[in-house]
Protein backbone atom coordinates (compact mmCIF):
# COMPACT_ATOMS: atom_id res chain seq x y z
CA UNK A 1 0.00 0.00 0.00
CA UNK A 2 1.08 3.20 -0.80
CA UNK A 3 1.65 6.33 1.77
CA UNK A 4 1.45 9.57 1.27
CA UNK A 5 2.90 11.92 4.49
CA UNK A 6 2.84 15.53 4.61
CA UNK A 7 5.80 16.24 6.75
CA UNK A 8 6.25 19.85 8.57
CA UNK A 9 9.30 20.68 10.20
CA UNK A 10 9.76 23.89 12.40
CA UNK A 11 12.60 25.23 14.89
CA UNK A 12 15.98 27.68 15.23
CA UNK A 13 17.40 27.14 11.96
CA UNK A 14 21.20 26.54 11.38
CA UNK A 15 22.85 24.30 8.40
CA UNK A 16 22.34 20.83 8.08
CA UNK A 17 18.54 20.58 9.09
CA UNK A 18 17.66 19.81 5.37
CA UNK A 19 20.36 17.58 4.94
CA UNK A 20 19.82 15.61 8.19
CA UNK A 21 15.99 15.43 7.39
CA UNK A 22 16.26 13.96 3.82
CA UNK A 23 18.76 11.96 4.44
CA UNK A 24 16.50 9.66 6.92
CA UNK A 25 14.29 9.77 3.82
CA UNK A 26 16.46 8.72 1.40
CA UNK A 27 17.66 5.90 3.65
CA UNK A 28 14.11 4.03 3.51
CA UNK A 29 13.71 4.74 -0.25
CA UNK A 30 11.33 7.84 0.18
CA UNK A 31 10.28 9.51 -2.72
CA UNK A 32 9.68 13.64 -2.48
CA UNK A 33 6.55 14.74 -4.24
CA UNK A 34 6.88 18.55 -3.21
CA UNK A 35 9.06 20.14 -0.88
CA UNK A 36 9.16 24.32 0.68
CA UNK A 37 10.80 25.94 2.85
CA UNK A 38 11.23 29.75 4.43
CA UNK A 39 13.42 30.86 7.18
CA UNK A 40 12.18 34.00 8.85
CA UNK A 41 14.23 35.31 11.57
CA UNK A 42 16.28 32.45 11.90
CA UNK A 43 12.91 30.39 12.10
CA UNK A 44 12.79 27.60 9.84
CA UNK A 45 9.90 26.04 8.67
CA UNK A 46 10.53 23.06 6.41
CA UNK A 47 7.46 20.78 4.68
CA UNK A 48 8.35 17.97 2.48
CA UNK A 49 5.08 15.92 0.58
CA UNK A 50 6.25 12.05 0.64
CA UNK A 51 5.67 8.62 -0.79
CA UNK A 52 6.66 5.27 -0.10
CA UNK A 53 5.65 1.89 -0.64
CA UNK A 54 4.88 -0.43 1.69
CA UNK A 55 2.74 0.43 5.43
CA UNK A 56 5.51 -1.84 7.39
CA UNK A 57 8.05 0.92 6.71
CA UNK A 58 6.27 3.42 8.62
CA UNK A 59 6.80 3.43 11.76
CA UNK A 60 10.70 2.71 11.42
CA UNK A 61 10.71 5.46 9.36
CA UNK A 62 8.70 7.93 12.03
CA UNK A 63 10.79 6.93 14.27
CA UNK A 64 14.01 7.48 12.69
CA UNK A 65 12.86 11.33 11.61
CA UNK A 66 11.73 11.90 15.43
CA UNK A 67 15.06 10.62 16.72
CA UNK A 68 17.16 12.59 14.24
CA UNK A 69 14.63 15.53 14.77
CA UNK A 70 15.02 15.74 18.34
CA UNK A 71 18.90 15.80 18.01
CA UNK A 72 18.25 18.83 15.52
CA UNK A 73 16.17 20.49 18.25
CA UNK A 74 13.20 21.06 16.29
CA UNK A 75 9.85 20.10 15.86
CA UNK A 76 8.10 17.26 13.46
CA UNK A 77 4.38 17.15 12.74
CA UNK A 78 3.17 14.44 10.45
CA UNK A 79 -0.17 14.93 8.42
CA UNK A 80 -1.41 11.79 6.10
CA UNK A 81 -2.67 12.61 2.63
CA UNK A 82 -5.21 10.39 1.25
CA UNK A 83 -4.76 9.17 -2.54
CA UNK A 84 -8.15 11.07 -3.83
CA UNK A 85 -6.56 14.14 -1.87
CA UNK A 86 -3.61 14.15 -3.39
CA UNK A 87 -5.05 13.85 -7.09
CA UNK A 88 -7.29 16.40 -6.39
CA UNK A 89 -4.10 18.55 -5.69
CA UNK A 90 -1.79 17.38 -9.02
CA UNK A 91 -5.16 18.54 -10.96
CA UNK A 92 -4.88 22.14 -9.70
CA UNK A 93 -2.08 22.54 -10.80
CA UNK A 94 -2.83 23.69 -14.76
CA UNK A 95 -4.65 26.65 -13.03
CA UNK A 96 -3.61 30.35 -13.72
CA UNK A 97 -1.39 32.09 -11.59
CA UNK A 98 -0.96 35.58 -10.66
CA UNK A 99 1.37 38.13 -9.42
CA UNK A 100 0.10 40.94 -6.77
CA UNK A 101 2.51 43.14 -5.93
CA UNK A 102 1.85 45.40 -2.73
CA UNK A 103 4.34 48.61 -2.60
CA UNK A 104 4.39 50.93 0.15
CA UNK A 105 6.77 53.36 1.90
CA UNK A 106 5.78 51.11 4.75
CA UNK A 107 4.66 47.51 5.69
CA UNK A 108 1.19 47.57 7.62
CA UNK A 109 -0.67 44.80 8.55
CA UNK A 110 -3.64 46.26 6.83
CA UNK A 111 -2.40 46.36 3.97
CA UNK A 112 -1.71 42.29 4.27
CA UNK A 113 -5.26 42.10 5.72
CA UNK A 114 -6.66 43.94 3.22
CA UNK A 115 -5.23 42.50 0.30
CA UNK A 116 -5.55 38.52 1.22
CA UNK A 117 -9.33 39.32 1.97
CA UNK A 118 -10.12 40.65 -1.65
CA UNK A 119 -8.15 37.89 -2.95
CA UNK A 120 -10.20 35.42 -0.63
CA UNK A 121 -13.32 37.36 -2.17
CA UNK A 122 -12.50 36.32 -5.30
CA UNK A 123 -11.69 32.87 -5.10
CA UNK A 124 -8.10 33.20 -5.29
CA UNK A 125 -6.03 31.02 -3.26
CA UNK A 126 -2.29 32.10 -1.69
CA UNK A 127 0.32 29.63 -2.51
CA UNK A 128 3.50 32.07 -1.21
CA UNK A 129 4.03 35.25 -0.08
CA UNK A 130 7.68 36.51 -0.32
CA UNK A 131 9.10 40.12 0.78
CA UNK A 132 10.86 41.51 -1.98
CA UNK A 133 11.97 45.19 -0.39
CA UNK A 134 15.35 44.48 2.29
CA UNK A 135 15.11 44.24 5.67
CA UNK A 136 15.23 47.63 8.02
CA UNK A 137 16.83 48.69 11.36
CA UNK A 138 14.48 49.68 14.26
CA UNK A 139 17.49 51.21 15.89
CA UNK A 140 20.41 52.58 12.82
CA UNK A 141 18.63 55.85 10.97
CA UNK A 142 19.59 55.49 7.20
CA UNK A 143 18.46 56.52 3.57
CA UNK A 144 14.56 55.38 4.06
CA UNK A 145 13.79 52.49 1.97
CA UNK A 146 10.44 51.24 0.69
CA UNK A 147 8.46 48.00 1.47
CA UNK A 148 7.25 45.57 -1.15
CA UNK A 149 5.68 41.98 -0.68
CA UNK A 150 4.58 39.49 -3.82
CA UNK A 151 2.37 37.41 -3.32
CA UNK A 152 1.78 34.35 -5.99
CA UNK A 153 -1.87 33.19 -6.11
CA UNK A 154 -4.01 30.80 -8.32
CA UNK A 155 -7.01 30.49 -9.60
CA UNK A 156 -9.47 31.98 -11.78
CA UNK A 157 -11.38 35.27 -10.29
CA UNK A 158 -14.82 35.74 -11.54
CA UNK A 159 -14.10 39.04 -12.74
CA UNK A 160 -10.87 40.03 -13.15
CA UNK A 161 -11.81 44.21 -13.57
CA UNK A 162 -13.89 44.28 -10.32
CA UNK A 163 -10.71 42.67 -8.48
CA UNK A 164 -8.25 45.89 -10.11
CA UNK A 165 -11.20 47.95 -9.24
CA UNK A 166 -11.35 46.50 -5.76
CA UNK A 167 -7.38 46.76 -5.39
CA UNK A 168 -7.60 50.59 -6.14
CA UNK A 169 -9.64 51.17 -4.02
CA UNK A 170 -7.46 49.48 -1.42
CA UNK A 171 -4.57 51.37 -3.22
CA UNK A 172 -6.46 55.12 -2.51
CA UNK A 173 -7.47 53.97 1.24
CA UNK A 174 -4.61 53.03 2.55
CA UNK A 175 -1.68 54.81 0.35
CA UNK A 176 -0.42 51.98 -1.21
CA UNK A 177 0.90 50.46 -4.57
CA UNK A 178 -1.13 47.40 -5.68
CA UNK A 179 -0.43 45.55 -9.15
CA UNK A 180 -1.97 42.49 -10.86
CA UNK A 181 0.01 40.83 -13.39
CA UNK A 182 -0.25 36.78 -15.02
CA UNK A 183 2.42 34.86 -14.07
CA UNK A 184 3.66 33.98 -17.37
CA UNK A 185 7.33 33.39 -19.54
CA UNK A 186 7.06 36.97 -20.37
CA UNK A 187 6.76 38.86 -17.22
CA UNK A 188 10.00 36.90 -16.81
CA UNK A 189 11.77 38.44 -19.87
CA UNK A 190 10.79 42.12 -20.39
CA UNK A 191 13.41 43.55 -22.50
CA UNK A 192 12.41 47.07 -23.22
CA UNK A 193 11.79 50.02 -21.04
CA UNK A 194 9.94 53.14 -23.06
CA UNK A 195 9.89 55.73 -20.85
CA UNK A 196 7.23 59.26 -21.33
CA UNK A 197 9.89 62.14 -20.28
CA UNK A 198 7.79 64.92 -18.80
CA UNK A 199 6.50 64.58 -15.35
CA UNK A 200 7.76 60.87 -15.50
CA UNK A 201 11.42 60.32 -16.22
CA UNK A 202 12.02 63.80 -15.07
CA UNK A 203 9.55 65.90 -12.47
CA UNK A 204 8.89 68.91 -14.72
CA UNK A 205 6.78 69.76 -17.99
CA UNK A 206 9.42 71.21 -20.17
CA UNK A 207 7.02 73.26 -21.81
CA UNK A 208 5.99 75.20 -18.94
CA UNK A 209 9.27 75.72 -17.84
CA UNK A 210 10.35 77.22 -21.61
CA UNK A 211 6.52 79.53 -21.31
CA UNK A 212 7.86 80.68 -17.92
CA UNK A 213 10.94 82.30 -18.65
CA UNK A 214 9.14 83.49 -22.02
CA UNK A 215 6.50 85.49 -19.26
CA UNK A 216 3.22 83.25 -20.98
CA UNK A 217 4.13 80.22 -18.08
CA UNK A 218 0.37 80.62 -16.87
CA UNK A 219 -1.72 80.54 -20.53
CA UNK A 220 0.90 77.36 -21.48
CA UNK A 221 0.50 75.91 -18.25
CA UNK A 222 -3.59 75.66 -18.31
CA UNK A 223 -3.10 74.33 -21.41
CA UNK A 224 -0.49 71.83 -20.79
CA UNK A 225 -3.05 70.68 -18.03
CA UNK A 226 -5.91 70.05 -19.63
CA UNK A 227 -4.06 68.25 -22.16
CA UNK A 228 -2.78 65.68 -19.75
CA UNK A 229 -6.09 65.09 -17.82
CA UNK A 230 -7.37 64.14 -21.88
CA UNK A 231 -9.45 67.24 -21.84
CA UNK A 232 -8.03 68.62 -25.37
CA UNK A 233 -6.90 67.23 -28.36
CA UNK A 234 -3.28 66.82 -27.72
CA UNK A 235 -1.97 67.74 -31.19
CA UNK A 236 -3.84 71.37 -30.91
CA UNK A 237 -2.79 71.84 -27.56
CA UNK A 238 0.81 71.28 -28.72
CA UNK A 239 0.55 73.75 -31.38
CA UNK A 240 -1.90 76.30 -29.31
CA UNK A 241 1.42 76.06 -26.74
CA UNK A 242 4.06 75.86 -28.86
CA UNK A 243 2.61 78.66 -30.62
CA UNK A 244 2.87 81.53 -27.41
CA UNK A 245 6.56 80.25 -27.66
CA UNK A 246 6.92 81.91 -30.87
CA UNK A 247 9.99 84.25 -30.98
CA UNK A 248 11.84 82.92 -27.31
CA UNK A 249 15.17 82.81 -27.58
CA UNK A 250 17.11 79.12 -28.39
CA UNK A 251 19.44 79.95 -25.67
CA UNK A 252 16.89 79.02 -23.02
CA UNK A 253 16.67 75.61 -24.19
CA UNK A 254 19.88 74.89 -22.84
CA UNK A 255 19.57 76.79 -19.40
CA UNK A 256 16.55 74.62 -19.14
CA UNK A 257 18.38 71.41 -19.84
CA UNK A 258 21.45 71.97 -17.18
CA UNK A 259 18.34 72.17 -14.70
CA UNK A 260 15.71 69.31 -15.31
CA UNK A 261 15.15 67.75 -12.39
CA UNK A 262 15.16 63.75 -12.54
CA UNK A 263 12.04 62.10 -11.13
CA UNK A 264 12.88 59.82 -7.62
CA UNK A 265 14.54 56.08 -8.47
CA UNK A 266 14.94 57.67 -12.28
CA UNK A 267 19.21 56.65 -12.33
CA UNK A 268 18.55 53.48 -9.81
CA UNK A 269 15.98 52.01 -12.19
CA UNK A 270 18.37 52.34 -15.56
CA UNK A 271 21.18 51.34 -14.02
CA UNK A 272 20.19 48.25 -13.09
CA UNK A 273 17.89 47.49 -15.96
CA UNK A 274 21.16 48.51 -18.13
CA UNK A 275 23.41 46.36 -16.36
CA UNK A 276 21.23 43.48 -17.15
CA UNK A 277 21.01 43.98 -20.98
CA UNK A 278 17.53 45.92 -21.00
CA UNK A 279 17.42 48.44 -23.90
CA UNK A 280 15.75 52.12 -21.97
CA UNK A 281 13.83 54.50 -24.78
CA UNK A 282 12.03 57.49 -24.40
CA UNK A 283 8.83 57.72 -26.19
CA UNK A 284 8.09 61.54 -25.45
CA UNK A 285 5.44 64.20 -26.25
CA UNK A 286 7.93 66.26 -25.32
CA UNK A 287 11.05 68.08 -27.26
CA UNK A 288 14.28 65.84 -28.41
CA UNK A 289 16.36 68.92 -27.31
CA UNK A 290 15.54 67.63 -23.98
CA UNK A 291 15.91 64.02 -24.52
CA UNK A 292 18.93 63.70 -25.82
CA UNK A 293 20.94 65.21 -22.51
CA UNK A 294 18.80 62.41 -20.58
CA UNK A 295 20.40 60.26 -23.26
CA UNK A 296 24.40 61.59 -22.21
CA UNK A 297 23.30 61.23 -18.49
CA UNK A 298 21.74 58.28 -18.57
CA UNK A 299 22.66 55.99 -21.25
CA UNK A 300 19.40 55.97 -23.25
CA UNK A 301 19.20 54.29 -26.25
CA UNK A 302 16.49 55.90 -28.12
CA UNK A 303 14.82 58.80 -27.77
CA UNK A 304 11.49 59.75 -30.08
CA UNK A 305 10.10 63.12 -28.90
CA UNK A 306 9.34 66.16 -31.35
CA UNK A 307 11.66 68.33 -32.77
CA UNK A 308 11.33 72.11 -31.97
CA UNK A 309 11.98 74.12 -34.71
CA UNK A 310 14.24 77.20 -34.62
CA UNK A 311 15.43 80.13 -37.46
CA UNK A 312 17.77 82.58 -36.57
CA UNK A 313 18.12 81.72 -33.09
CA UNK A 314 14.39 82.00 -32.51
CA UNK A 315 11.44 79.53 -31.77
CA UNK A 316 9.38 79.68 -34.41
CA UNK A 317 6.33 78.29 -32.28
CA UNK A 318 6.06 75.14 -34.25
CA UNK A 319 7.69 71.24 -34.30
CA UNK A 320 9.15 69.76 -37.75
CA UNK A 321 7.79 66.18 -38.71
CA UNK A 322 4.90 64.51 -37.07
CA UNK A 323 3.80 65.21 -34.09
CA UNK A 324 4.44 62.64 -31.16
CA UNK A 325 0.74 62.00 -29.72
CA UNK A 326 -0.74 59.33 -28.16
CA UNK A 327 -1.38 57.77 -31.55
CA UNK A 328 2.13 58.03 -32.66
CA UNK A 329 3.76 56.44 -29.55
CA UNK A 330 2.23 53.75 -29.81
CA UNK A 331 3.27 53.40 -33.41
CA UNK A 332 6.59 54.13 -32.44
CA UNK A 333 6.75 51.42 -29.41
CA UNK A 334 5.61 48.80 -31.92
CA UNK A 335 8.46 49.67 -34.12
CA UNK A 336 10.93 49.49 -31.40
CA UNK A 337 9.61 45.96 -30.33
CA UNK A 338 10.21 44.85 -33.95
CA UNK A 339 13.64 46.64 -33.99
CA UNK A 340 14.24 44.58 -31.06
CA UNK A 341 13.02 41.19 -32.74
CA UNK A 342 10.91 41.20 -29.57
CA UNK A 343 7.01 40.25 -28.79
CA UNK A 344 4.98 43.57 -27.41
CA UNK A 345 4.45 41.82 -24.17
CA UNK A 346 8.22 41.81 -23.10
CA UNK A 347 7.89 45.65 -23.66
CA UNK A 348 7.29 47.92 -20.19
CA UNK A 349 5.78 51.32 -20.88
CA UNK A 350 5.83 54.18 -18.18
CA UNK A 351 3.75 57.55 -18.62
CA UNK A 352 1.35 59.61 -16.83
CA UNK A 353 -0.37 61.61 -19.21
CA UNK A 354 -3.89 60.63 -21.44
CA UNK A 355 -1.18 60.51 -24.31
CA UNK A 356 0.39 57.31 -23.07
CA UNK A 357 -2.18 55.29 -22.70
CA UNK A 358 -2.34 53.74 -26.43
CA UNK A 359 1.60 52.47 -25.05
CA UNK A 360 0.68 51.66 -21.64
CA UNK A 361 -2.05 49.27 -23.37
CA UNK A 362 0.22 47.87 -25.96
CA UNK A 363 3.22 47.04 -23.78
CA UNK A 364 3.41 43.66 -21.83
CA UNK A 365 3.34 46.15 -18.29
CA UNK A 366 2.10 49.39 -18.53
CA UNK A 367 2.39 51.34 -15.63
CA UNK A 368 0.78 54.76 -15.49
CA UNK A 369 3.34 56.93 -12.64
CA UNK A 370 2.27 59.33 -10.47
CA UNK A 371 -0.73 59.83 -13.25
CA UNK A 372 -4.17 61.63 -13.31
CA UNK A 373 -7.27 59.53 -12.04
CA UNK A 374 -8.40 59.03 -15.04
CA UNK A 375 -5.09 58.02 -16.50
CA UNK A 376 -4.71 55.29 -13.63
CA UNK A 377 -7.91 53.82 -14.60
CA UNK A 378 -7.19 53.06 -17.80
CA UNK A 379 -3.52 51.59 -16.96
CA UNK A 380 -3.62 47.87 -15.82
CA UNK A 381 -0.71 49.25 -13.54
CA UNK A 382 -0.06 52.26 -11.40
CA UNK A 383 2.55 53.63 -9.43
CA UNK A 384 1.41 56.60 -7.22
CA UNK A 385 3.47 56.16 -4.00
CA UNK A 386 7.02 55.44 -4.45
CA UNK A 387 9.33 56.60 -6.98
CA UNK A 388 10.30 55.09 -10.30
CA UNK A 389 12.58 52.44 -8.65
CA UNK A 390 9.66 50.65 -7.58
CA UNK A 391 9.39 49.27 -11.26
CA UNK A 392 12.42 46.78 -10.34
CA UNK A 393 9.73 44.88 -7.95
CA UNK A 394 7.26 44.74 -10.62
CA UNK A 395 9.56 42.63 -12.76
CA UNK A 396 10.50 40.41 -9.41
CA UNK A 397 14.01 41.57 -8.07
CA UNK A 398 14.99 41.53 -5.08
CA UNK A 399 16.59 44.22 -2.89
CA UNK A 400 19.46 42.18 -2.75
CA UNK A 401 19.55 41.83 -6.26
CA UNK A 402 19.94 45.55 -7.12
CA UNK A 403 22.75 48.11 -7.17
CA UNK A 404 22.45 51.57 -5.31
Amino acid sequence: MREIILIHATGPDRPGITSALTGVLAACGVDILDIGQVVIHDQLTLGLLVTWQGEEQTAPLFKDLLFKAHELGIALKFTPIAGHQYETWVGVQGRPRHIVTLLSRRLEAQHISRIAAALARHGLNIDTINRLSGRISLEKSGPSRPACVEFSVRGGASDWDALRREFMEISAELGVDVALQEDNVFRRNRRVVAFDMDSTLIQVEVIDELARRYGVGDKVAAITAGAMRGEYDFKESLRRRLALLKGLDAGVLEDVARTLPLTEGAERLISNLKRLGFKIAIISGGFTYFGQRLRELLGIDYVHANILDVKDGKLTGKVRGPIVDGTRKAHLLRALAKKEGIDLQQVIAVGDGANDLPMLGLAGLGIAFHAKPKVKAGARQSISTLGLDAILYLIGFRERETLG
